[in-house]
Parts: C-alpha cells; structure tokens; sequence
C-alpha cells in the first residue's frame, strides 16, 4: 500500500468514526446502536483496480475490522458463494460483539456506581476525577459478568466454528476447481455477464 492510498484510508476512517459519533449522540444510552448496513459502516473503499481484500481499522463498537472482499472479474458462482458466506459471518459476528460490548460496558458502569455508593462515595473525586475501583473489586464483576452470559458465548463459539468450518470448505472446493481449470485449460466462468452480480 503506498502512502497516497494509506492516508485516503486513514482519512476516510475518520470521517466514519465522526459521524458515528454524530449519530450516537442522538440516540438513546440505553439502547445499543442501531445497525446500519456493514458497507455503511467501513468508511473505506478500494481502488476498482485493486486485485484484494482491503482490511479496514478497527470498529469502534465491535472492536473488529471490516473486510472488502476482492471482487474478481469473472466470479464464478462457487467463489460467490465463498465471498457471501464469508461477508454474511462478518457481519453476523460484527452484530453480536457489537451487541456484547454494549451490554459489558452498562453493566460495568452500573456495577461502578453501586459500589461506589455502597461506600458512601459519589462518581468523582474532589478533583473532578472519576473514580475507580481496584482491581480485586473489578475481578468480581468480570468473574460475574461471564457467568452470566456464559451460554451466550458458549452458542456463539459454537456457530462461529461451524461457519469457518463451512468457510473452509468452500475454499478447499474453490482451489480445486481452479487448479483442476488450470490444468485442463480451461477459461474462468463468466457469472457476471449472465447478470449475477452482487
């Protein structure tokens, strides 16, 4: 990635991560942010030249970074398929770590506040600091927290393994195939002149 390319991301990443803000301050602290489509959410596109994925910076809500597939010229529908497969888990697990974090962060601002009022202490020091909690008094909460959601975690390891596997796979089938069209010498299928691109 030359230097040119590197500042347009990083700039672009800016400009999503400002009007995220803008867009948070109007809704509800109670409720996590409304999910908007992922490709609204990336703030990054490649060059229509380029011949790979684009990994973008780290989403502010999820804390995972948004993949650009690399669409090829002459996709065919099994690498399509992939490409689907692999976007739609994506998004599935940017949703529930989105949903995740939300969720940790009120329950831990909650936890903070009851224990600091069970001490007979208010949210900030006399300097206008805000207060925290120890480490041992945090490790109750966190020990807490994910036996709670322990189940929640357990069912999304388990369709997250099941996905890659899936994943893994197709990927296997796609090498094959053009290993197998290599050799045979065979031209790439055109799905996208019969009109199926997405």
């Amino acid at each position: 990635m030359n230097v040119k390319t590197g500042s347009y991301l990083i700039c672009r990443s800016l400009r999503c991560v400002r009007s995220l803000r803008c867009r948070g301050q109007r809704q509800s602290a109670s409720q996590p942010p409304k999910h908007v489509k992922r490709s609204e959410k990336t703030g990054f596109s490649p060059e229509a030249t380029s011949k790979y994925d684009w990994i973008g910076p780290p989403d502010r809500l999820s804390n995972l970074r948004p993949i650009r597939y690399h669409i090829p010229e002459n996709e065919t529908p099994l690498e399509r398929k992939l490409r689907h497969l692999r976007q739609e888990t994506e998004d599935w697990s940017h949703e529930f770590w989105t949903n995740q974090n939300f969720t940790f962060s009120k329950k831990k601002e909650e936890y903070v506040r009851s224990q600091l009022s069970a001490k007979g202490l208010s949210e900030r020091d006399d300097d206008g600091r805000k207060r925290t909690l120890s480490s041992e008094e945090m490790a109750v909460f966190y020990k807490h927290f994910l036996d709670q959601n322990i189940t929640r975690h357990a069912s999304y390891n388990r369709e997250w393994y099941r996905r890659n596997f899936t994943i893994t796979l197709l990927m296997a089938r796609v090498a094959l195939h053009n290993t197998w069209r290599t050799l045979t010498g065979q031209t790439r299928g055109t799905g996208r002149e019969k009109g199926k691109t997405t």
